[in-house]
C-alpha cells in the first residue's frame, strides 16, 4: 500500500488531520527536503528519506519524475510506506501521475491524502476568484503555451534564476518588457512575498528558488487568437455587427481572399516584413470570415478548418511525427505527393490533374499540370525540343491569323503559352514572378520615358510611335546604369 500525502504550501496549520497521523506511521519518502514542512518533520523527529539525489544524477526531469516512480514502486513491495509531496498531491507533481498510472497496471493499492495547494494559497495571496478564468501553466513547458489575455495564468516550477529568465523570453513574444507581472514566493506561509514588477526584472530577482510562482494578470487591450475570432463574429453579428460584413457569403468574398494574398506576396517581394505581417493579419481575416460563415450556416467552424489541416500536416510528415528513418529534402517531397495521392485516390494522372483546382492564375495552374505529368513521365528530357515546340507553336498562330479564324488565334495563343510556361519550368524560373517582374520594369521605364517628355514639354500623345521608341531605349539604358 503507497498512501500518497500532501505537505501543503509549507505552514503548518494547512496540513491535515490526515496528513499529520501518517507522517510517522509508516517508512517516510519525501520527493525533495527543499520545503518549509520538513522542518516540522525534524522538529518532531520523524525518520525520512528524500530523492533530492535524483535531481543531481538525472539530465531532465521527466528522468527524476521516472526514477522516482520506479523507486517507489520497488519499496512498495516490501513495505507499506508514505510518499509525500508538497502542495497537493494531485496539482502539478508530475511524480504522483506515474505512481498511480503505474499502480493501476501492477494492481498495488494506493490512497491519496489531499492537502491545501499551492494553488489555493496563489489565490488568497493574489485575491483573485477562479471562476473569472484562470490558467496554471508549468514553467518547464512555457514555450509551448499560447496567450489568453482574457484570463490570469498562474506559471509554477519557477525554481531558479535560468527558469525566471525562460519564463521572460516565453511571455516576451507577446507581452511588452515593461508590461507589470506579479512575483510570488512562499505563498501561504510566514515568509511569503508579492512583488509587482516589470516582465523584464524577473529573473533579476534576488530570491528565486522552489517556491517562486509567477501571476500574469488579464490585459485589456491585447489580442490573441480567439479575441480575433470574437472580433470577427461580434461583425457577423445581426443585432450589432457591421452592415457590410453582415452581407457577405463564401461566394462574395472569394475576390478578397485572392487580393489579400497577392497583397502579402507582395510584402515578400518587397522584404517588408511590417507589411507582409499586416498583410497576413488581413488574409486572416478572410479565413476567420470564412469560418464563421460555415458556423453560422451549419457548414464547419474554425476548429474543424484546423483539425483538418492538422491531421493533413502530420499524415504527410511521418519523417517528423513519426520518425523511422531520416529522410533529405528530396526524398521528402516524393513521400508527400505520394501520400496525397493515396490521400485524394488519385490512381491515374488524368485523377491526379484533375485535383489541380481551376481557380490558380492561369502561368501556375500550367506549371503544376506539367509538373504532375513529369511525375508520370509524360515529360521532354531536353530543354531543346521545348525550344523547338514555342517556334512550333509560333508558326501556327501566324498560319491561323492567315485564316483570319479568331478563335483559333486564341486556341494557338493558349498553346504558346503553355508551351512558354514550359520553357520556364526548364529553366527553372517561376512564370508568375517572371511576368510579373517583366511587368514592374515595364511601368518603371514607361515611368522614366514620362519624366525625359515632361522635361521637354511633351506627352506621349504629342510623338509618334517611332519617336517614342527612341525615348524607351534612353530609359532602357538608364535602368541599366
Amino acid at each position: 500500500m503507497i498512501h500518497i500525502v500532501g505537505l501543503g504550501p509549507g505552514n503548518i496549520d494547512a496540513l491535515t488531520m490526515g496528513a499529520v497521523k501518517l507522517l510517522g506511521a509508516y517508512p517516510l519518502y519525501l520527493r525533495t527536503e527543499k520545503h518549509p514542512t520538513v522542518n516540522y518533520l525534524m522538529e518532531e523527529g520523524i525518520a525520512f528519506e528524500t530523492f533530492d539525489f535524483l535531481y543531481e544524477e538525472a539530465e531532465k526531469f521527466e528522468d527524476v519524475y521516472e526514477g522516482i516512480k520506479e523507486k517507489i514502486l520497488a519499496l512498495a513491495g516490501k513495505e507499506e510506506l508514505v510518499y509525500a509531496v508538497p502542495g497537493h498531491p494531485l496539482v502539478a507533481e508530475k511524480s504522483v501521475i506515474l505512481i498511480m498510472e503505474a499502480c493501476r497496471k501492477a494492481g498495488i493499492a494506493y490512497k491519496i491524502y489531499p492537502s491545501v495547494s499551492f494553488v489555493d494559497t496563489m489565490l488568497e495571496a493574489l485575491e483573485i476568484d477562479p471562476i473569472s478564468g484562470l490558467r496554471i501553466v508549468d514553467a518547464l513547458t512555457i514555450e509551448e503555451e499560447t496567450p489568453d489575455f482574457s484570463k490570469g495564468s498562474i506559471i509554477t516550477q519557477v525554481f531558479s534564476p535560468y527558469m525566471a529568465s525562460r519564463v521572460k523570453i516565453a511571455l516576451g513574444q507577446y507581452l511588452d518588457d515593461e508590461d507589470e507581472i506579479i512575483y510570488v514566493r512562499a505563498a501561504g506561509t510566514e515568509e511569503e512575498v508579492l512583488r509587482r514588477i516589470p516582465l523584464y526584472e524577473l529573473d533579476r530577482q534576488k530570491d528565486v528558488d522552489d517556491l517562486t510562482s509567477v501571476y500574469v494578470p488579464p490585459f485589456k487591450g491585447r489580442y490573441d487568437f480567439y479575441s480575433f475570432m470574437r472580433i470577427v463574429e461580434r461583425l457577423r453579428d445581426r443585432d450589432s455587427g457591421c452592415p457590410w460584413d453582415m452581407e457577405q457569403t463564401h461566394e462574395s468574398l472569394r475576390r478578397y481572399l485572392i487580393e489579400e494574398s497577392y497583397e502579402a506576396l507582395e510584402a515578400v517581394d518587397l522584404k517588408d516584413y511590417d507589411a507582409l505581417a499586416e498583410e497576413l493579419g488581413d488574409v486572416l481575416l478572410q479565413i476567420l470570415l470564412h469560418a464563421t460563415i460555415g458556423k453560422e450556416e451549419g457548414e464547419f467552424t474554425v476548429h474543424d478548418v484546423i483539425r483538418a489541416v492538422s491531421e493533413k500536416m502530420i499524415y504527410r510528415h511521418p519523417h517528423v511525427f513519426n520518425k523511422e528513418k531520416e529522410l533529405t529534402a528530396d526524398e521528402v517531397l516524393v513521400q508527400w505527393e505520394e501520400l496525397k495521392k493515396k490521400e485524394k485516390s488519385e490512381e491515374s494522372l488524368s485523377d491526379s490533374l484533375s485535383g489541380i483546382s481551376k481557380y490558380y492564375p492561369s502561368l501556375s495552374r500550367a506549371e503544376k499540370i506539367q509538373k504532375k505529368a513529369r511525375k508520370y513521365g509524360f515529360d521532354w528530357d531536353e530543354i531543346s525540343f521545348v525550344f523547338n515546340k514555342v517556334e512550333e507553336e509560333i508558326e501556327e498562330i501566324k498560319e491561323a491569323m492567315e485564316e483570319k479564324d479568331p478563335e483559333k488565334v486564341e486556341k494557338e495563343l493558349g498553346d504558346l503559352l503553355f508551351s512558354v510556361v514550359n520553357l520556364s519550368r526548364f529553366l527553372e524560373a517561376d512564370p508568375e514572378l517572371s511576368l510579373n517582374r517583366t511587368s514592374d520594369k515595364f511601368i518603371r521605364r514607361i515611368r522614366r520615358m514620362e519624366e525625359l517628355l515632361l522635361a521637354e514639354g511633351l506627352t506621349f500623345k504629342d510623338l509618334p510611335l517611332e519617336e517614342l521608341d527612341k525615348y524607351w531605349e534612353i530609359a532602357k539604358k538608364d535602368e541599366k546604369n
